[in-house]
Protein backbone atom coordinates (compact mmCIF):
# COMPACT_ATOMS: atom_id res chain seq x y z
CA UNK A 1 0.00 0.00 0.00
CA UNK A 2 2.85 2.21 1.07
CA UNK A 3 4.49 1.37 -2.10
CA UNK A 4 2.02 2.17 -4.38
CA UNK A 5 0.08 5.51 -2.37
CA UNK A 6 3.91 6.46 -0.80
CA UNK A 7 3.34 8.92 2.54
CA UNK A 8 4.14 11.94 0.30
CA UNK A 9 1.22 11.22 -1.59
CA UNK A 10 -0.78 11.16 1.53
CA UNK A 11 0.54 14.33 2.83
CA UNK A 12 0.13 16.04 -0.29
CA UNK A 13 -3.73 15.18 -0.05
CA UNK A 14 -3.35 16.00 3.55
CA UNK A 15 -2.01 19.77 2.73
CA UNK A 16 -4.20 20.30 -0.07
CA UNK A 17 -7.64 19.82 1.71
CA UNK A 18 -6.61 21.26 5.04
CA UNK A 19 -6.44 17.40 7.02
CA UNK A 20 -3.43 18.09 8.34
CA UNK A 21 -3.08 17.63 12.29
CA UNK A 22 -2.27 21.12 14.24
CA UNK A 23 -0.45 18.45 17.16
CA UNK A 24 0.45 15.21 17.49
CA UNK A 25 -2.15 13.17 18.09
CA UNK A 26 -2.43 9.01 18.75
CA UNK A 27 -4.27 8.91 15.77
CA UNK A 28 -2.26 10.85 13.03
CA UNK A 29 -4.00 12.15 10.15
CA UNK A 30 -2.22 9.87 7.55
CA UNK A 31 -2.37 6.70 9.79
CA UNK A 32 -6.04 7.44 10.02
CA UNK A 33 -5.72 8.25 5.46
CA UNK A 34 -4.01 3.90 5.23
CA UNK A 35 -6.26 2.79 8.37
CA UNK A 36 -9.45 4.15 5.75
CA UNK A 37 -7.41 2.62 2.76
CA UNK A 38 -7.07 -0.81 4.51
CA UNK A 39 -10.81 -0.89 5.47
CA UNK A 40 -11.61 -1.02 1.78
CA UNK A 41 -9.77 -4.12 1.21
CA UNK A 42 -11.29 -6.01 4.80
CA UNK A 43 -14.99 -4.87 4.60
CA UNK A 44 -16.05 -7.67 6.36
CA UNK A 45 -14.40 -6.11 9.80
CA UNK A 46 -14.79 -3.00 11.95
CA UNK A 47 -12.21 -0.65 12.45
CA UNK A 48 -10.85 -2.11 15.85
CA UNK A 49 -10.40 -5.57 13.72
CA UNK A 50 -8.60 -3.65 10.54
CA UNK A 51 -6.48 -1.52 12.89
CA UNK A 52 -5.45 -5.19 14.65
CA UNK A 53 -4.26 -6.44 10.87
CA UNK A 54 -2.40 -2.81 10.28
CA UNK A 55 -0.37 -3.54 13.14
CA UNK A 56 -0.35 -7.34 13.79
CA UNK A 57 3.04 -7.46 12.60
CA UNK A 58 5.29 -4.67 13.80
CA UNK A 59 7.90 -5.04 16.69
CA UNK A 60 6.43 -3.44 19.15
CA UNK A 61 2.30 -3.97 20.30
CA UNK A 62 -0.01 -1.09 19.93
CA UNK A 63 -2.42 -0.32 22.09
CA UNK A 64 -5.97 -0.67 19.94
CA UNK A 65 -8.21 2.77 20.01
CA UNK A 66 -11.61 2.12 21.25
CA UNK A 67 -14.28 2.63 18.12
CA UNK A 68 -15.44 5.82 18.93
CA UNK A 69 -11.93 7.45 18.95
CA UNK A 70 -11.06 6.14 15.73
CA UNK A 71 -14.46 7.25 14.38
CA UNK A 72 -13.90 10.77 15.81
CA UNK A 73 -10.46 10.41 13.95
CA UNK A 74 -12.44 10.10 10.80
CA UNK A 75 -14.64 12.67 11.01
CA UNK A 76 -11.64 15.24 11.78
CA UNK A 77 -9.66 13.95 8.49
CA UNK A 78 -12.90 14.27 6.34
CA UNK A 79 -13.81 12.98 2.76
CA UNK A 80 -11.52 15.90 0.90
CA UNK A 81 -8.19 14.36 1.71
CA UNK A 82 -9.28 11.28 0.30
CA UNK A 83 -10.93 13.19 -3.05
CA UNK A 84 -7.40 14.56 -3.35
CA UNK A 85 -5.45 11.50 -2.84
CA UNK A 86 -7.91 9.74 -5.37
CA UNK A 87 -7.34 12.65 -7.88
CA UNK A 88 -3.58 11.92 -7.29
CA UNK A 89 -3.39 8.55 -8.10
CA UNK A 90 -6.21 8.14 -11.27
CA UNK A 91 -5.14 7.74 -14.53
CA UNK A 92 -3.82 5.17 -16.72
CA UNK A 93 -0.96 2.66 -15.81
CA UNK A 94 1.93 2.50 -17.14
CA UNK A 95 1.70 -0.06 -19.50
CA UNK A 96 3.75 -1.07 -23.35
CA UNK A 97 2.26 -0.44 -26.29
CA UNK A 98 1.22 -4.07 -26.79
CA UNK A 99 -0.92 -4.09 -23.75
CA UNK A 100 -2.53 -1.12 -24.34
CA UNK A 101 -6.24 -1.15 -25.99
CA UNK A 102 -5.92 1.41 -28.44
CA UNK A 103 -7.57 1.69 -31.71
CA UNK A 104 -6.47 3.94 -34.52
CA UNK A 105 -3.59 5.41 -32.43
CA UNK A 106 -6.87 6.59 -29.71
CA UNK A 107 -6.71 5.12 -26.32
CA UNK A 108 -9.94 3.54 -25.62
CA UNK A 109 -11.60 4.32 -22.29
CA UNK A 110 -15.36 2.94 -21.26
CA UNK A 111 -17.85 5.14 -18.96
CA UNK A 112 -20.64 3.54 -17.34
CA UNK A 113 -22.40 3.86 -13.80
CA UNK A 114 -23.34 1.58 -11.00
CA UNK A 115 -25.17 1.61 -7.66
CA UNK A 116 -23.74 0.72 -4.04
CA UNK A 117 -25.88 0.02 -1.23
CA UNK A 118 -25.71 2.12 1.72
CA UNK A 119 -27.14 1.38 5.56
CA UNK A 120 -30.13 2.39 6.37
CA UNK A 121 -30.21 5.23 8.33
CA UNK A 122 -32.08 8.16 8.77
CA UNK A 123 -28.77 10.37 8.16
CA UNK A 124 -28.27 8.22 4.95
CA UNK A 125 -31.79 8.75 4.16
CA UNK A 126 -31.60 12.92 3.85
CA UNK A 127 -28.96 12.68 1.07
CA UNK A 128 -29.38 9.09 -0.33
CA UNK A 129 -33.33 8.73 -0.64
CA UNK A 130 -34.90 4.55 -1.47
CA UNK A 131 -35.72 4.32 -4.90
CA UNK A 132 -39.50 4.22 -5.24
CA UNK A 133 -41.22 0.74 -4.87
CA UNK A 134 -41.17 -0.94 -8.07
CA UNK A 135 -42.77 -4.36 -9.16
CA UNK A 136 -40.64 -6.13 -6.75
CA UNK A 137 -41.38 -3.85 -3.63
CA UNK A 138 -39.72 -1.06 -1.86
CA UNK A 139 -35.96 -0.53 -2.25
CA UNK A 140 -34.16 -2.39 0.52
CA UNK A 141 -31.39 -0.17 1.13
CA UNK A 142 -30.80 3.62 -0.06
CA UNK A 143 -28.24 3.65 -2.77
CA UNK A 144 -25.38 5.57 -4.24
CA UNK A 145 -25.08 6.58 -7.59
CA UNK A 146 -20.90 5.86 -9.16
CA UNK A 147 -20.36 6.96 -12.91
CA UNK A 148 -16.63 5.92 -13.84
CA UNK A 149 -14.13 6.40 -17.11
CA UNK A 150 -12.18 3.22 -17.34
CA UNK A 151 -8.96 2.68 -19.24
CA UNK A 152 -9.94 -0.42 -21.27
CA UNK A 153 -7.55 -3.24 -21.13
CA UNK A 154 -5.79 -2.19 -17.62
CA UNK A 155 -9.24 -1.53 -16.10
CA UNK A 156 -7.53 1.60 -14.03
CA UNK A 157 -9.81 4.14 -12.97
CA UNK A 158 -9.22 7.64 -14.96
CA UNK A 159 -11.75 9.46 -13.00
CA UNK A 160 -14.94 9.26 -11.18
CA UNK A 161 -18.28 11.13 -9.65
CA UNK A 162 -20.76 9.74 -7.90
CA UNK A 163 -23.84 11.20 -5.66
CA UNK A 164 -27.83 10.53 -4.64
CA UNK A 165 -29.47 8.13 -7.16
CA UNK A 166 -32.23 10.16 -7.15
CA UNK A 167 -29.81 12.02 -10.01
CA UNK A 168 -30.00 10.32 -13.59
CA UNK A 169 -26.09 8.31 -14.80
CA UNK A 170 -26.38 10.78 -17.89
CA UNK A 171 -26.51 14.34 -15.23
CA UNK A 172 -23.05 12.80 -13.65
CA UNK A 173 -22.12 11.32 -16.72
CA UNK A 174 -21.82 15.10 -18.37
CA UNK A 175 -20.48 16.46 -15.56
CA UNK A 176 -17.96 14.06 -15.55
CA UNK A 177 -17.25 14.52 -18.97
CA UNK A 178 -16.72 17.95 -18.81
CA UNK A 179 -14.46 17.88 -15.84
CA UNK A 180 -12.42 14.79 -17.62
CA UNK A 181 -12.35 17.55 -20.85
CA UNK A 182 -10.45 20.03 -18.41
CA UNK A 183 -7.98 18.18 -16.33
CA UNK A 184 -7.50 15.59 -19.95
CA UNK A 185 -9.49 12.11 -18.98
CA UNK A 186 -11.04 12.70 -22.59
CA UNK A 187 -8.84 14.76 -25.06
CA UNK A 188 -7.80 14.06 -28.49
CA UNK A 189 -6.46 10.95 -28.85
CA UNK A 190 -8.95 9.15 -26.87
CA UNK A 191 -12.00 7.08 -27.60
CA UNK A 192 -14.89 6.54 -25.45
CA UNK A 193 -17.17 3.20 -25.18
CA UNK A 194 -20.40 3.93 -24.07
CA UNK A 195 -23.87 1.96 -24.03
CA UNK A 196 -27.26 2.86 -25.10
CA UNK A 197 -28.31 5.08 -22.57
CA UNK A 198 -25.09 7.49 -23.77
CA UNK A 199 -26.66 7.81 -27.21
CA UNK A 200 -28.36 10.75 -25.83
CA UNK A 201 -27.81 13.91 -27.84
CA UNK A 202 -26.75 16.41 -25.24
CA UNK A 203 -24.49 13.86 -23.98
CA UNK A 204 -22.76 13.49 -27.52
CA UNK A 205 -22.53 16.85 -27.76
CA UNK A 206 -20.28 17.04 -24.19
CA UNK A 207 -18.03 14.46 -25.68
CA UNK A 208 -17.47 15.95 -28.60
CA UNK A 209 -16.61 19.11 -27.14
CA UNK A 210 -13.95 17.91 -25.15
CA UNK A 211 -12.09 16.37 -28.84
CA UNK A 212 -12.24 12.74 -27.75
CA UNK A 213 -13.97 10.28 -29.94
CA UNK A 214 -16.58 8.16 -29.43
CA UNK A 215 -18.19 4.67 -30.11
CA UNK A 216 -21.73 4.08 -28.46
CA UNK A 217 -24.22 1.98 -29.07
CA UNK A 218 -27.82 3.62 -30.33
CA UNK A 219 -31.15 2.32 -29.23
CA UNK A 220 -32.31 0.83 -32.52
CA UNK A 221 -36.69 1.42 -32.00
CA UNK A 222 -36.14 4.91 -30.98
CA UNK A 223 -32.96 6.25 -32.81
CA UNK A 224 -33.81 4.83 -36.08
CA UNK A 225 -36.06 7.70 -37.08
CA UNK A 226 -33.88 10.59 -35.65
CA UNK A 227 -30.64 9.16 -38.05
CA UNK A 228 -31.16 10.43 -41.09
CA UNK A 229 -29.16 9.45 -43.97
CA UNK A 230 -27.22 12.22 -44.99
CA UNK A 231 -24.49 9.92 -47.13
CA UNK A 232 -23.83 6.36 -47.79
CA UNK A 233 -20.50 5.06 -47.76
CA UNK A 234 -18.63 2.36 -49.74
CA UNK A 235 -18.56 0.15 -46.29
CA UNK A 236 -22.39 0.21 -45.81
CA UNK A 237 -22.50 2.36 -43.42
CA UNK A 238 -23.66 6.22 -43.31
CA UNK A 239 -23.34 9.71 -42.45
CA UNK A 240 -25.70 11.08 -40.15
CA UNK A 241 -26.35 13.82 -37.56
CA UNK A 242 -26.57 13.76 -33.55
CA UNK A 243 -27.45 17.25 -32.64
CA UNK A 244 -24.99 19.67 -34.09
CA UNK A 245 -22.04 16.29 -34.84
CA UNK A 246 -21.55 14.44 -37.61
CA UNK A 247 -21.70 10.62 -37.09
CA UNK A 248 -21.13 7.13 -38.55
CA UNK A 249 -23.76 4.95 -38.09
CA UNK A 250 -22.95 1.08 -38.46
CA UNK A 251 -25.68 -1.14 -38.45
CA UNK A 252 -24.47 -5.18 -37.86
CA UNK A 253 -25.95 -8.30 -37.27
CA UNK A 254 -23.77 -10.48 -34.86
CA UNK A 255 -24.33 -14.19 -35.16
CA UNK A 256 -23.15 -16.66 -32.21
CA UNK A 257 -22.39 -20.43 -32.64
CA UNK A 258 -20.91 -22.70 -30.78
CA UNK A 259 -19.18 -24.87 -33.46
CA UNK A 260 -21.00 -27.73 -32.32
CA UNK A 261 -24.24 -27.50 -33.71
CA UNK A 262 -25.89 -28.46 -30.30
CA UNK A 263 -27.10 -24.64 -29.59
CA UNK A 264 -29.20 -22.55 -31.15
CA UNK A 265 -27.65 -20.15 -33.20
CA UNK A 266 -28.51 -16.30 -32.49
CA UNK A 267 -28.33 -13.13 -33.85
CA UNK A 268 -28.34 -9.84 -32.40
CA UNK A 269 -28.68 -6.36 -34.47
CA UNK A 270 -26.39 -4.00 -33.42
CA UNK A 271 -26.64 0.02 -34.21
CA UNK A 272 -23.35 1.72 -33.25
CA UNK A 273 -22.83 5.64 -33.25
CA UNK A 274 -19.23 7.30 -33.88
CA UNK A 275 -16.83 10.05 -34.10
CA UNK A 276 -14.82 8.26 -36.49
CA UNK A 277 -15.72 9.14 -39.92
CA UNK A 278 -13.28 7.56 -42.30
CA UNK A 279 -13.89 3.72 -42.84
CA UNK A 280 -10.22 3.31 -43.83
CA UNK A 281 -9.05 4.10 -40.69
CA UNK A 282 -11.83 2.69 -38.54
CA UNK A 283 -13.66 -0.33 -40.70
CA UNK A 284 -16.71 -0.58 -39.83
CA UNK A 285 -15.68 -4.76 -38.45
CA UNK A 286 -13.48 -3.38 -36.40
CA UNK A 287 -15.39 -1.15 -34.73
CA UNK A 288 -18.42 -3.72 -33.94
CA UNK A 289 -15.85 -6.18 -32.24
CA UNK A 290 -14.07 -3.04 -30.22
CA UNK A 291 -17.54 -2.10 -28.81
CA UNK A 292 -17.41 -5.63 -26.50
CA UNK A 293 -14.22 -3.93 -24.92
CA UNK A 294 -16.78 -2.10 -23.31
CA UNK A 295 -17.44 -4.69 -20.38
CA UNK A 296 -13.81 -3.97 -19.09
CA UNK A 297 -16.15 -1.47 -17.20
CA UNK A 298 -18.59 -3.88 -16.15
CA UNK A 299 -15.90 -6.43 -14.83
CA UNK A 300 -14.37 -3.27 -12.93
CA UNK A 301 -17.73 -3.02 -11.13
CA UNK A 302 -17.95 -6.43 -10.37
CA UNK A 303 -15.06 -6.22 -8.69
CA UNK A 304 -15.92 -3.28 -6.81
CA UNK A 305 -19.11 -4.79 -5.68
CA UNK A 306 -18.79 -8.65 -5.88
CA UNK A 307 -14.77 -9.07 -4.95
CA UNK A 308 -13.77 -6.26 -2.93
CA UNK A 309 -17.58 -5.31 -0.73
CA UNK A 310 -18.48 -8.84 -0.87
CA UNK A 311 -22.16 -7.95 -1.57
CA UNK A 312 -21.81 -5.70 0.95
CA UNK A 313 -23.25 -2.27 1.96
CA UNK A 314 -20.56 0.60 2.73
CA UNK A 315 -20.09 1.18 6.70
CA UNK A 316 -20.58 4.80 7.07
CA UNK A 317 -23.97 5.86 9.08
CA UNK A 318 -23.78 9.65 8.04
CA UNK A 319 -23.36 11.45 4.31
CA UNK A 320 -19.59 12.54 5.13
CA UNK A 321 -18.55 8.91 6.47
CA UNK A 322 -20.29 7.44 3.05
CA UNK A 323 -18.35 10.19 0.89
CA UNK A 324 -15.02 8.90 2.68
CA UNK A 325 -15.15 5.52 2.37
CA UNK A 326 -16.47 5.95 -1.21
CA UNK A 327 -12.93 7.65 -2.26
CA UNK A 328 -11.47 5.22 -0.12
CA UNK A 329 -12.75 2.61 -1.65
CA UNK A 330 -11.48 4.02 -5.11
CA UNK A 331 -8.22 5.00 -4.56
CA UNK A 332 -7.75 1.05 -3.26
CA UNK A 333 -8.73 -0.37 -6.15
CA UNK A 334 -6.75 1.88 -8.69
CA UNK A 335 -3.94 0.67 -5.78
CA UNK A 336 -4.46 -2.59 -6.65
CA UNK A 337 -4.94 -2.23 -10.21
CA UNK A 338 -1.51 -0.53 -10.81
CA UNK A 339 -0.01 -3.28 -8.57
CA UNK A 340 -1.67 -5.69 -11.35
CA UNK A 341 -0.37 -3.51 -14.55
CA UNK A 342 3.04 -2.89 -12.58
CA UNK A 343 3.86 -7.20 -12.36
CA UNK A 344 3.17 -7.05 -16.43
CA UNK A 345 5.06 -3.81 -17.25
CA UNK A 346 8.39 -6.09 -17.98
CA UNK A 347 6.24 -9.13 -20.05
CA UNK A 348 5.25 -7.53 -22.92
CA UNK A 349 3.60 -10.74 -23.97
CA UNK A 350 1.03 -10.79 -21.04
CA UNK A 351 -2.21 -8.93 -21.67
CA UNK A 352 -3.25 -7.73 -18.21
CA UNK A 353 -6.57 -9.21 -18.94
CA UNK A 354 -4.81 -12.62 -17.70
CA UNK A 355 -3.86 -11.14 -14.43
CA UNK A 356 -6.38 -12.38 -11.35
CA UNK A 357 -8.07 -9.33 -9.29
CA UNK A 358 -8.85 -11.48 -6.92
CA UNK A 359 -5.25 -12.81 -6.39
CA UNK A 360 -3.81 -8.91 -6.42
CA UNK A 361 -6.54 -8.43 -3.75
CA UNK A 362 -5.93 -11.63 -1.12
CA UNK A 363 -2.03 -11.14 -1.79
CA UNK A 364 -2.03 -7.66 -0.87
CA UNK A 365 -4.18 -8.30 2.64
CA UNK A 366 -1.48 -10.50 3.08
CA UNK A 367 1.07 -7.87 2.63
CA UNK A 368 -1.33 -5.60 5.09
CA UNK A 369 -1.12 -8.33 8.04
CA UNK A 370 2.64 -8.83 7.54
CA UNK A 371 3.56 -5.00 7.45
CA UNK A 372 6.05 -5.65 5.03
CA UNK A 373 7.29 -3.02 2.93
CA UNK A 374 6.19 -0.25 4.86
CA UNK A 375 9.45 2.17 4.32
CA UNK A 376 9.70 1.98 0.44
CA UNK A 377 13.42 0.81 -0.50
CA UNK A 378 16.14 2.19 -2.58
CA UNK A 379 15.70 0.00 -5.54
CA UNK A 380 11.41 0.09 -6.62
CA UNK A 381 10.53 -3.28 -6.98
CA UNK A 382 7.58 -3.29 -10.00
CA UNK A 383 6.67 -7.08 -9.62
CA UNK A 384 6.68 -7.45 -5.73
CA UNK A 385 4.92 -10.32 -4.13
CA UNK A 386 1.76 -8.87 -5.67
CA UNK A 387 3.25 -9.39 -9.04
CA UNK A 388 4.46 -12.80 -8.64
CA UNK A 389 1.39 -13.84 -7.07
CA UNK A 390 -0.24 -12.70 -10.46
CA UNK A 391 2.30 -13.93 -12.80
CA UNK A 392 2.46 -17.79 -10.92
CA UNK A 393 -1.93 -17.68 -11.66
CA UNK A 394 -2.21 -16.31 -14.78
CA UNK A 395 -5.82 -16.81 -16.18
CA UNK A 396 -6.04 -18.62 -19.69
CA UNK A 397 -5.45 -16.14 -23.15
CA UNK A 398 -9.33 -14.23 -23.64
CA UNK A 399 -11.60 -16.92 -25.19
CA UNK A 400 -15.06 -16.37 -27.43
CA UNK A 401 -17.69 -17.15 -25.10
CA UNK A 402 -20.84 -16.48 -24.75
CA UNK A 403 -23.10 -16.33 -21.31
CA UNK A 404 -26.86 -15.36 -21.06
CA UNK A 405 -27.61 -11.96 -19.31
CA UNK A 406 -30.10 -12.82 -17.02
CA UNK A 407 -31.99 -10.54 -14.51
CA UNK A 408 -31.33 -11.80 -10.85
CA UNK A 409 -33.88 -11.94 -8.35
CA UNK A 410 -34.67 -9.11 -6.36
CA UNK A 411 -34.79 -11.51 -3.11
CA UNK A 412 -33.25 -14.76 -2.23
CA UNK A 413 -30.38 -16.13 -3.24
CA UNK A 414 -28.09 -13.38 -6.06
CA UNK A 415 -27.00 -16.51 -8.00
CA UNK A 416 -30.76 -17.92 -8.50
CA UNK A 417 -32.26 -15.88 -11.99
CA UNK A 418 -35.97 -15.09 -12.88
CA UNK A 419 -36.46 -18.10 -15.21
CA UNK A 420 -35.68 -21.85 -14.65
CA UNK A 421 -35.07 -22.68 -18.17
CA UNK A 422 -32.22 -20.46 -18.69
CA UNK A 423 -28.88 -22.18 -19.66
CA UNK A 424 -26.55 -20.27 -17.09
CA UNK A 425 -23.64 -22.07 -18.58
CA UNK A 426 -20.94 -20.15 -20.39
CA UNK A 427 -20.20 -21.42 -23.65
CA UNK A 428 -17.21 -20.87 -26.55
CA UNK A 429 -18.86 -19.48 -29.31
CA UNK A 430 -17.54 -18.54 -33.13
CA UNK A 431 -19.04 -15.01 -33.94
CA UNK A 432 -19.83 -13.80 -37.47
CA UNK A 433 -20.15 -10.01 -38.07
CA UNK A 434 -22.10 -9.06 -41.06
CA UNK A 435 -22.25 -5.19 -42.13
CA UNK A 436 -26.25 -4.15 -43.13
CA UNK A 437 -25.82 -2.47 -46.57
CA UNK A 438 -28.41 0.11 -46.04
CA UNK A 439 -30.00 1.35 -49.21
CA UNK A 440 -29.05 5.49 -50.07
CA UNK A 441 -31.28 8.34 -49.93
CA UNK A 442 -32.09 8.49 -53.35
CA UNK A 443 -33.35 4.67 -52.78
CA UNK A 444 -36.29 6.03 -51.22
Amino acid sequence: MTQVVPFHLVDEALASAGGLQQRVRRLPSRVVVYLLLAGALFTGLGWTGIWSRLTASLPAPLPVPAGSSITAAMRRVGPKPLKALFDLVKGPAAVTATQMTRFAGRLVIAIDGTQIALPDTPANLQVFPKAKAGQNGPAGYPMLRLVTLVACGTRTLLDAIFGTDATGELTYARDLATTAGTTGALRPGTLLLGDRNFSATAFVSTVASTGADFLIRAKTHTTALKLPILRRLPDGTFLSRIGDVTVRVIEATITLTDGTGKRPVTHSTYRLVTSLLDPDEAPATALVRLYRERWEIETSYCELKSTILGGRVLRGRYPAAVTQETWALLVAYQALRTAMSDAVLHRPDIDPDRTAFTIALNTARDQIIRAAGIIPRTRIDLVGRIGTALLNGLLPARRERSRPRVRKRAISSKYRAVGRDIDHRTHRTTVHIEISTLPSPSDG
